[in-house]
């Protein structure tokens, strides 16, 4: 079976030599997949192709068999699937804590490449080792649904649960139009991965922006009462008779 990273190192050494602390590392792993919770994860209409989801809760029939699997290889004096069947436990667990795996880290220069490859993606740039900036065409194309398709292309370059994508417009003309849309790859909008540092992509902060709102509409609104109050002071002028008359 083929090397993989473990989020436990210790976990490796001990299914390599002791199946009976495997047992115990299996019962570790349920007793937290309770902790996380239990439910099904939510699918995508029928036809339709998203991007991989963290932060759902543990499947428990997916865990029950997975431990029932683990249980019979370890009565049998099958190791290596006791330590698939762990591994596999521990990579559930892994996207339900919704923590990135940086043994799949995705390779910087082909994400470039293989965003660009989406429609209406003009450029492409990393800011750090994982807010991938892009720009695109349009204003339409500012959305999550472009989110989504870059992230399905970098889905085969690794775990893109470490990628958080930030799309601006290149056709904007003001400030709203300039405003950056970020998402994790796997997650909703304004969820983090565990351990992940939260960077302010935009130049005005989202709180600011719906601050300078507000105070545009209380401008209108005051405008618009100076207004009708003047417009109703001459109204009244015009109609009211004059004391000399």
């Amino acid at each position: 079976m083929r090397n993989r990273s473990l989020l436990f190192p210790t976990m490796a050494r001990i299914l390599g030599f002791d199946l009976i602390a495997a047992r115990r590392v299996l019962f570790a792993l349920a007793a937290a997949a309770v902790i996380v919770g239990c439910g099904q994860a939510t699918t995508p209409a029928e036809g339709e192709r998203r991007p991989e989801q963290a932060g759902q809760p543990i499947d428990a029939v997916k865990l029950a068999g997975r431990i029932a699997a683990a249980r019979a290889a370890a009565a049998t004096g099958n190791q290596e699937a006791v330590t698939e069947q762990v591994v596999a436990m521990q990579e559930d667990f892994r996207r339900a804590i919704k923590l990135a795996d940086p043994a799949r880290a995705v390779d910087r220069e082909s994400a470039r490449q293989a965003a660009r490859q989406v429609e209406g993606v003009r450029s492409v740039a990393w800011l750090d080792r994982e807010n991938l900036f892009v720009i695109v065409e349009r204003n339409d194309q500012r959305s999550y649904a472009t989110i989504d398709a870059v992230c399905l292309e970098l889905e085969q370059l690794g775990d893109t649960l470490g990628v958080v994508v930030n799309l601006q417009s290149g056709a904007a003309r003001n400030g709203d139009e300039l405003e950056i849309l970020s998402r994790n790859c796997q997650l909703a909008p304004g969820d983090r991965a565990f351990m992940s540092r939260h960077r302010q992509v935009d130049v005005v902060s989202p709180e600011v922006r719906d601050q300078h709102r507000r105070s545009q509409a209380q401008t209108l609104q005051d405008d618009d009462w100076e207004r009708k109050n003047a417009e109703a002071m001459e109204i009244l002028e015009k109609t009211t008779p004059s004391v000399h008359d």
